[in-house]
């Protein structure tokens, strides 16, 4: 199936004839209509091919009977084939479809022509007894296995959706609206308007995102994250519609509804991702093209050879030993190996909270041998406290808080947080502020009541000529404290040391990536002291630090020039140039939406521990691939020999096409449970 193709009705590939992928899953558990239209096929034509085969056992019977059965069987059951066989031929796009309906539309038309009109036939056509060879069996059983094999593909494809489809199910019909009186009704779900007030009761799921108002309770939101562990959460905290809610019960306010929600995009995500296409599948699709001419040129080749030096019947030897090649060499199995175990892998990751958006990240991931990993957010905890204030001159500590409050309110950064959080615990009223400007990695700067106030790093510092208390700073660095300078009035009033605790899960998801034998790098734009004291705790091989937003893209771009498979990691705005230059962008979960949007892989819990996780699902995927690929180069260096006949003269051994076309179908099921075994994969 290739991606580039859409339409709006079901139907299948011009290009391979494979069908073609839903652009989203439906909720209903319903077999699609194309699985029901080939189930349908397969067993109709399962009920003429019984009595075909009989009837082959007794050709004094006469072909007429035969014909009677064969014809529905091959024309009706075979006309999926036979229509996409015909447009592959004239896209002038060889396929497997091209194969097949050539081998059963000549072995059937041959048999009609030999039962209507046997006279043209020369001796050489025919045995010793002076019949006709008849092949109304073999079009009837290559139509038949060929039908099974669709439908077990069919089937198979349908099964890796089921965790989309899980997924979908999770939020429920009906949800309980409550007014501002507190009075409470049943709607159902679409109803639901954002802004709403929702009742979540004990043992229900979530209907869809929001924030809890009132109340609190234990969810499990393993179907989201894959964390085993429900969670606490109380007033102020989010929560995620399909997750299942505890004991407790709360009111929660709608933030997102439909397709805007957190679940929404996790399925269309994972559903573009199954459409895409690996590198790897461009080999797969480069020995197709070239597969599918040269089986036609060595089918006519074996026809030929056979027809001039084969023993008597020549023509039905050269006629059945084509056609075994037309069967033996039909490349389903190539198709089928990267696009089934990409669609499994992803599914994998997604039940797992790891969301790949396409294939070219899952087998990217497997080569990265470096991995880039921002601070802030990523290796800690992205909350950072206020630990130190150090008032260096006349002002007193509300005046510093105050001055400091003042100017970051205006700010976005994360580090702000804190000084604005003490301000309103002290009670500290703001002042006004003119003439804001942010300094993108260094600070920002303002006027209040005349003067101008300016608080960041030390490059801020630099900017604006102000001296550098380092003595001051020093000890703040050494206990991993993140250092903002105030200046009031071109000079330094105070010293703000910040602590953003490092995530429990650093130290681990570190040694694992060491395990995994990649090289860690870890970026800031916090100090470098600072930055190497985190750096010595987590075992981080190497440090850049002092870094502008700006400066992160440039070292990926340099590490990428010196070689390196290069993985960023990530979570805020200013992460997201970086994450879209690297050969895989990771983006936390925790982190911004722009983030995330500009990564091709998600972690949901925002734990560096999955990043280990994600590439042993990257390198089983590519695993499981190569097997495939291996499987079906293997099948057709084998086959194609044994089906044109060329151990006869040796062992006297030839493949009847009814043969060939198990053994085809028994490569594309080895393909399809080899695909599915990757479902079982512990990552």
């Amino acid at each position: 199936m290739h991606p580039q193709i859409t339409q709006e009705q079901p139907g299948s590939c011009p290009l391979c004839g494979m069908a073609l992928e839903p652009f989203l899953p439906t909720g209903d558990e319903e077999e699609n209509g194309e699985l029901k239209e080939m189930s349908r096929r397969f067993w109709v034509s399962l009920l003429f091919l019984i009595p075909l085969l009989c009837l082959s056992f007794f050709p004094e019977m006469g072909g007429w009977i035969q014909a009677i059965f064969a014809t529905p069987l091959v024309l009706w059951g075979g006309w999926p084939f036979f229509k996409r066989g015909w447009s592959s031929l004239i896209r002038s796009s060889l396929n497997m479809f091209t194969l097949i309906s050539m081998g059963v539309g000549i072995s059937y038309l041959y048999s009609i022509i030999a039962v209507c009109f046997p006279s043209l036939f020369p001796d050489s056509f025919k045995d010793q007894h002076h019949h006709l060879a008849l092949y109304f069996e073999t079009a009837g059983v290559i139509t038949t296995l060929v039908l099974l094999g669709q439908l077990l593909e069919l089937r198979a494809r349908d099964k890796t959706g089921q965790a989309l489809r899980a997924l979908l199910n999770l939020t429920p019909k009906i949800t309980h609206l409550v007014s501002r009186d507190k009075s409470e009704k049943e709607i159902p779900l679409e109803e639901v308007k954002i802004g709403d007030w929702l009742r979540v009761k004990p043992g229900e799921k979530v209907p869809t995102d929001g924030i809890i108002l009132e109340g609190g309770s234990s969810l499990d939101e393993s179907m989201i994250s894959g964390e085993p562990f429900p969670l606490v959460k109380s007033r102020g905290e989010r929560v995620i519609g399909g997750t299942l809610n505890g004991n407790g019960s709360f009111i929660m306010q709608v933030e997102k509804i439909g397709g805007e929600t957190f679940l929404a995009k996790i399925v269309h995500l994972v559903s573009e991702a199954q459409r895409s296409h690996a590198p790897i599948q461009k080999l797969a699709d480069t020995i197709s093209s070239y597969c599918v001419p040269l089986t036609l040129l060595i089918a006519l080749i074996t026809f030929i050879i056979w027809s001039a030096i084969g023993p008597p019947p020549a023509f039905s030897h050269a006629l059945i030993n084509a056609v075994a090649v037309l069967m033996i060499a039909c490349p389903c199995a190539l198709g089928l190996a990267t696009p089934m175990s990409i669609t499994v892998g992803i599914g994998k990751g997604a039940m797992q909270g790891i969301l790949i958006k396409n294939a070219e990240a899952l087998e990217m991931l497997s080569k990265v041998d470096l991995i880039v990993i921002d601070k802030t957010g990523t290796l800690t905890e992205g909350r950072p406290s206020l630990s130190t204030i150090l008032c260096i001159s006349e002002k007193k500590e509300d005046e510093v808080i105050q001055l400091a409050a003042s100017l970051e309110i205006a700010s976005e950064h994360p580090l702000g947080a804190p000084l604005i959080a003490k301000a309103k615990e002290k009670g500290i009223e703001l002042l006004p502020l003119n003439d804001f400007k942010n300094n993108s990695g260094k600070g920002v700067i303002g006027t209040i009541h005349g003067k101008r106030v300016a608080i960041g790093n030390q490059r801020l510092l630099a900017d604006l000529n102000v001296e550098i208390p380092s003595k001051l700073a020093e000890p703040l660095y050494q206990e991993d404290q993140t250092v903002l300078f105030l200046v009031f009035d071109r000079k330094v009033v105070a010293l703000f040391g910040l602590s953003d605790k490092i995530k429990e899960s650093s130290k681990e998801g570190v040694e694992k990536l060491h395990q995994a034998a990649l090289h860690i790098v870890m970026l800031t734009g916090d100090n470098q002291k600072t930055a190497l004291a985190i750096a010595h705790k987590l075992n981080i091989d190497r440090v850049e630090a002092d870094l502008l937003p700006e400066d992160k893209y440039e070292i990926i771009k340099k590490f990428q020039k010196e070689g390196y498979k290069v993985a960023m990691v990530g979570d805020g705005i200013n992460d997201a140039p970086a994450l879209a230059l690297a050969d895989v962008g990771i983006a936390m979960g925790t982190g911004t939406d722009v983030a995330i949007e500009s990564a091709p892989l998600t972690l949901v819990k925002g734990d560096l521990r999955e990043i280990a996780r994600a590439r042993t699902l990257s390198l089983a995927t590519m695993r499981n691939i190569r097997q495939n690929l291996w499987f079906a180069f293997l099948y057709n260096a084998l086959g194609i020999p044994l089906a044109a006949g060329v151990f006869y003269p040796f062992f006297g051994i030839l493949l009847n096409p009814m043969i060939a076309s198990i053994a085809m179908t028994c490569s594309s099921i080895s393909v399809i449970i080899n695909a599915l075994r990757l479902k079982k994969q512990k990552i």
